[in-house]
């Protein structure tokens, strides 16, 4: 699929791509935890007050019973314990709930997490269940931190510690408008995932004072790119950078070979990618990524994590696990204060975030979250880093 026209002219496959590239965007592996439209959470919290001097109660919400989710369960399970394992003078009581990956189960477990005395939510992971899990405990004041990604369930109690593609599009945006880029068109698939990252490419550019010359969709087959290509082109011959949405397991590939041979080539139009282009590695022998730009978390520090856990469990985490080690290591990093006011909104909104898995990250006051990502590129099949990401909220790249 990746270099050859001929082989990436079959159809593809909408549930192999939303489960791998949601992967690859580093969201969820799983297509229920990518973006879709779900209306939020009702209500709203401030947080129970808690006593310092004793283990505070946490609640983690994960499926374990889901056949086709138990291994990152597990996973954000063993993280969670590692991120404990790390907390210096701060004793939490992690207390585990299996959602069975639905929603109602999710809702009533979460009751019962609170009624048993939990102060805080870690999980559920999927979208559906994070909403219920917020709506069951919204009139108890006790906050949620999702591992989705979706910035449609954030709001009220509920908090999303997955990236976003607005985060990542702010980053991209943000940085072409120091190089001098003035303006920028989308390309997107018309399914619901092309048309979150359309809308977040659109508002991070418009954040950043650049202009949208043209956002042109294709439908999600080969021939739909194909078809397409036409107008994408067209679009892309009245802006500087052309920001694709699609993934390596996605229209990626052919999009990098057609764009081209429609005279919008990489050397004269800058490439940006909302997915990552180093997964999997073979996406850096495309032709077409060379030079694009794409972003990445703190690889020093994903890398010491991933050592660490592979240290303590004898294998390497699932990508989603260091969700779990985020959420305790912020909990923990209030806790430690001594304040009673600790698992508050206020407080685990505070400007100065935390460090977690892939460097600093910190909460926002809307439940979406913001993350320090690096800016790179392609390089003689490597990836390159052009703007490191940064380690303190307030600084360049943010």
């Amino acid at each position: 699929m990746f270099a050859v026209l001929s082989a990436a002219r079959k159809r593809l496959n909408p549930r192999r791509f939303t489960r791998v590239t949601s992967a690859i965007l580093g969201l969820a592996a799983l297509s229920a935890c990518g973006p879709v439209s779900l209306g939020g959470v009702s209500g709203g919290s401030s947080g129970p007050r808690i006593n310092t001097d004793t283990p505070v109660p946490v609640a983690l919400l994960i499926p374990k019973s889901d056949a086709g989710a138990g291994v990152v369960a597990q996973s954000l399970e063993n993280a969670a314990r590692l991120a404990i394992a790390d907390l210096d003078g701060v004793k939490i009581d992690l207390r585990v709930y299996d959602t069975a990956g639905n929603p109602a189960r999710a809702g009533a477990m979460a009751q019962q997490a609170v009624d048993e005395g939990a102060k805080i939510i870690l999980g559920p992971l999927f979208a559906e269940a994070a909403v219920a899990a917020g709506n069951a405990v919204a009139d108890d004041g006790v906050n949620v931190l999702a591992f989705s990604n979706n910035p449609a369930i954030a709001g009220g109690n509920v908090f999303v510690l997955g990236p976003t593609f607005r985060n990542t599009a702010n980053r991209l945006m943000s940085f072409a408008k120091q190089q001098g880029k003035s303006s920028v068109a989308v390309v997107y698939p018309n399914n619901v995932e092309g048309q979150f990252g359309k809308a977040a490419i659109e508002a991070a550019a418009g954040a950043n004072g650049i202009r949208v010359a043209g956002s042109e969709s294709f439908e999600f087959s080969q021939q739909g790119v194909i078809a397409a290509m036409p107008r994408i082109a067209n679009a892309a011959a009245g802006a500087d950078a052309v920001f694709l949405t699609s993934g390596s397991a996605g229209a990626l590939p052919l999009l990098v070979q057609l764009l081209p041979e429609n005279g919008i080539s990489p050397e004269a139009k800058q490439y940006i990618g909302l997915a990552r282009w180093d997964v999997p590695p073979q996406t850096l022998e495309l032709p077409g990524v060379q030079g694009g730009w794409f972003t990445l978390p703190d690889q020093t520090m994903t890398a010491n994590f991933n050592a660490r856990y592979q240290g303590a469990y004898g294998k390497a985490p699932h990508q989603l696990g260091g969700l779990a080690f985020d959420g305790v290591a912020a909990i923990g990093a209030l806790v430690s204060q001594g304040k009673s006011d600790a698992l508050t909104t206020g407080a685990l909104t505070q400007g100065a975030g935390f460090q977690g898995v892939g460097g600093v990250f910190r909460l926002r006051a809307d439940g979406t979250n913001e993350r320090a990502l690096a800016v790179a590129t392609v390089r003689d099949k490597k990836v390159v880093i052009l703007d490191p990401a940064p380690r303190r909220f307030g600084g360049a790249g943010f």
